[in-house]
This record gives C-alpha cells, sequence and structure tokens, in this order.
C-alpha cells in the first residue's frame, strides 16, 4: 500500500481523541502520521518490509505504551503510543497487499512482510494488488476523511497533502519501472 493510505490510517486512528481528549489530539496525530509512514523507509535502508516492518513488535509496543497512556496521558507518552499503533498497522496491512517487487502486478515475490519472532515472511494476500493501485487510492480517500473532518490547521493541509500525493502517484505508479529504468 501507498504511504499516503498507511498515513491516513494513522491519523484515521487518532482522530476520535478530537472529541475525547482534544488537548492530547495534536499529539496522537503526530505520532500516528509518523508512525504510519516510518516503516517505509526500509525501502531506503535495508531490506523493504523487514527492516523496519515489525508487526508483531510494534503492536505489542502499541499495548504496553496505550496502557501508560491511558492511566498517565501525557502528550509524549500519547504520541508514542499512537506511534507504534499506526506503525504495528502499517506492517499487518501490508501482509494484505502484494509482494515486495517493483512490478508488484506481475506477482512474482512471495513476500509481503516479515514475521521476526516467527522467522520468516508472510506471503501476500493482494487485497490490494500493488500500492498505487486504485483500490489503494480508494482506501487513502475513506480514511482521509475522518482525520479531515475531525482536525484543522496543519494536520488537515497534510491530509489535502497525502491526497494530492495518491492521486498522482495512483496515476503513474504502473509508468514508474520504465521511466527510472528499475
Amino acid at each position: 500500500m501507498m504511504a499516503t493510505t498507511h498515513a491516513a490510517v494513522g491519523l484515521a486512528l487518532a482522530a476520535p481523541l478530537v472529541w475525547v481528549a482534544p488537548e492530547l489530539a495534536p499529539s496522537a496525530a503526530l505520532g500516528a502520521l509518523v508512525g504510519g509512514v516510518i516503516p517505509d523507509v526500509d525501502l531506503f535502508v535495508g531490506t523493504h518490509r523487514k527492516s523496519l516492518h515489525y508487526p508483531v513488535y510494534y503492536t505489542l509496543a502499541a499495548a504496553l505504551v496505550g496502557l501508560v497512556a491511558v492511566v498517565a496521558p501525557t502528550t509524549l507518552v500519547v504520541a508514542v503510543a499512537f506511534f507504534f499503533l499506526s506503525a504495528g498497522v502499517h506492517s499487518i496491512s501490508d501482509w494484505f497487499g502484494a509482494g515486495d517487487e517493483l512490478r508488484p502486478w506481475h506477482r512474482t515475490s512471495d513476500r509481503a512482510v516479515y514475521v521476526h519472532p516467527a522467522k520468516r515472511w508472510l506471503r501476500p494476500r493482494y487485497f490490494v494488488r500493488y500500492d498505487g493501485a486504485p483500490e489503494d487510492l480508494v482506501l487513502t480517500l475513506l480514511f482521509s476523511v475522518p482525520p479531515f473532518v475531525a482536525f484543522e490547521g496543519g494536520i488537515r493541509l497534510a491530509v489535502l497533502a497525502g491526497v494530492a500525493i495518491a492521486v498522482f502517484y495512483t496515476g503513474f505508479r504502473k509508468r514508474m519501472p520504465e521511466w527510472f529504468n528499475i
């Protein structure tokens, strides 16, 4: 899935805090936004969907820090909890997409995401055929609605920027490997 989809999902997870704990909502949104995109930094460093994708560890950390956030909700603890929650959801949701190859529509990879405790790769499920597929754009659009409605200011602008990037990327995704000779 696109980084914009993961970011939108993270922000959608943080959106209810606008009504439940408005003083904590901005830090939750920031943590969720960063957590939603940080696993994909392993595109540039290490092995994609292995080096920074931790479906088990992020989820466990989200549960532990989430408990701390319920007991002692500071802006830092809430931001960290939403970081881990969003990074965990990102890592898990990549399993439902395509493999890690440059042209995932060819379905040549059997590696969706690595599960470190099991020391094995999960096979792609292709519910989202590839990053930038039309259904991926639909997910970005759907998950962008709650944070767009809930937040204002910079977070709302980030949502709009994410949607614009997703529309552009979806329009050109299949041509990119040719353009960049990869």
